[in-house]
């Protein structure tokens, strides 16, 4: 018998939830939402529960079929598929509950953005994300999450409190400060790596009405480095994104704007409306404002900004700067305006704040004393123009020295030096002995992916 069809007779009582090629529905739930080169896995298995997740890993790693695990399937580098194996797709186990009471967020393995951030709101409350409603909360939460909220309460992964965890070995354990610290540690930061998250706690802050939105400008290169310098000045209730970008055919942007690179603010000043104006004031001062959107607003309705990005090709490139200088930023600006996309983009997210005052080692993400997360990107149509997209992306952050860091939620090309570009040295050491405790045949490998530390001589021996 096959490998796959040992997995599909192990779970066969999966009745219309473990589909195959072969099987009606199949094609509504094997795709994942970045294209790439058209391999399908061979089985999707949709369990309800963390006792058929268990049961689903215990089935991949006895019969050693390729394995992938999947929650909102919005990762750039589509670690949510593999080709002729086993998908496990979390999306029935959705669902946010929420304790108004003890400010506790519970999302579920399947839960999206989306559905926690209105389930948190309905309580005037919100876990803080990146920017985007369609993302799987455990797959952002466990890699970083920078957003709107994030100079005030600190990442996505500095909120999670506690974790719900399948091992490779099936087993169900609880992962917190008190709990398996040493697993706890590695999940915040490194991501799918050490087993299957199918519940996690979430700290809540009050937030309801916030002051944001979006601030459209000329495309002079000083207006980046203002914007960049007012955030380091800003309170840490002021986060912002910065998009060197071509504009696209919106109907708040002038017409003949259109296509042409500009500068695109999008801010959130979630304290007291009373001082928003005067926070606010230099960064509307920061260049030629064309459009300003900027407005009192309910936090969910931020998240309309981010486009759909559903079956598009990404090339990116991922990092930290301190700065952007006068000269790069009229780099990319050029750069943008000759892009081979129509979606071409530097992504600046400036980080300090609550996110500075973690220690280091607090967490596995260890980028805490960066200034600013970068990100050069070009999304094209699946299969048009891949090559010349990724030639671009390449070139435009070489401009910027991106290079040796690398923010693990944002890879979209894993290689070889992609796990030591997230991790320094330390802290992927830390990591590896975490795996071989937890995963010492590297099962969750589809992901940013990091090497079980080799056992020492006498366990060998």
């Amino acid at each position: 018998m096959a490998a796959i069809d040992d997995v599909r007779a192990r779970l066969g009582g999966w009745a219309g939830r473990l589909l195959a090629s072969d099987c009606a529905g199949f094609e509504d739930v094997a795709p994942v939402v970045f294209a790439g080169d058209g391999a399908a896995p061979a089985l999707v298995a949709r369990p309800r529960d963390a006792g058929e997740v268990a049961a689903a890993v215990r089935a991949a790693a006895e019969t050693g079929v390729p394995f992938a695990v999947r929650g909102g399937g919005h990762a750039y580098a589509r670690y949510g598929t593999v080709a002729a194996g086993l998908v496990l797709d979390l999306r029935l186990l959705g669902g946010a509950r929420i304790d108004p009471g003890r400010r506790v967020g519970v999302a579920s393995a399947g839960t999206t953005a989306g559905d926690y951030t209105a389930a948190a709101a309905a309580h005037g409350l919100a876990t803080g994300f990146g920017d985007t409603l369609s993302v799987g909360v455990p797959g952002l939460a466990l890699g970083g999450g920078i957003g709107y909220l994030s100079r005030r309460d600190g990442l996505t992964l500095d909120n999670v409190l506690g974790a719900e965890v399948v091992l490779a070995d099936g087993s169900i354990v609880r992962a917190s400060d008190d709990e398996n610290a040493d697993l706890f540690w590695a999940l915040r930061g490194g991501g799918g790596n050490f087993g299957v998250v199918t519940r996690l706690d979430l700290r809540l802050t009050p937030t309801t009405v916030v002051t944001g939105g979006l601030l459209a400008f000329a495309p002079d290169p000083t207006t980046v480095g203002a914007l960049l310098a007012a955030a380091a000045a800003a309170p840490d209730e002021l986060s912002l994104m910065v998009n060197v970008m071509k504009a696209p055919p919106a109907p708040f942007l002038p017409a003949e704007r259109h296509g042409t690179p500009i500068v695109v603010a999008l801010v959130c000043h979630s304290g007291s409306p009373d001082v928003a104006g005067a926070v606010l004031a230099p960064f509307r001062a920061a260049g030629t404002l064309l459009v300003d959107l900027v407005r009192p607003q309910p936090y969910p309705d931020l998240f309309g900004l981010a486009p759909n990005q559903v079956g598009t090709w990404p090339a990116q490139r991922t990092g930290f700067v301190e700065t952007v200088a006068e000269d790069a930023a009229a780099a990319v600006i050029d750069a943008v305006r000759t892009a081979p996309t129509p979606v071409a983009v530097l992504n600046l997210r400036p980080m300090g704040g609550a996110i500075a005052r973690v220690p280091r080692d607090g967490t596995s993400f260890a980028h805490r004393d960066r200034a600013v997360m970068a990100t050069v990107g070009a999304v094209s149509p699946a299969g048009a123009g891949a090559a010349d997209a990724r030639a671009w992306v390449a070139r435009a952050a070489d401009g910027l020295s991106l290079g040796g860091a690398a923010y693990a939620n944002f890879v979209a090309e894993p290689g070889a030096a992609a796990a030591s570009d997230a991790y320094p040295s330390e802290t992927l050491r830390r990591l590896q002995e975490v795996k071989r405790q937890v995963d010492p045949g590297n099962l969750f490998r589809s992901n940013l992916n990091v090497l079980p530390a080799e056992a020492p001589a006498a366990v060998r021996a």
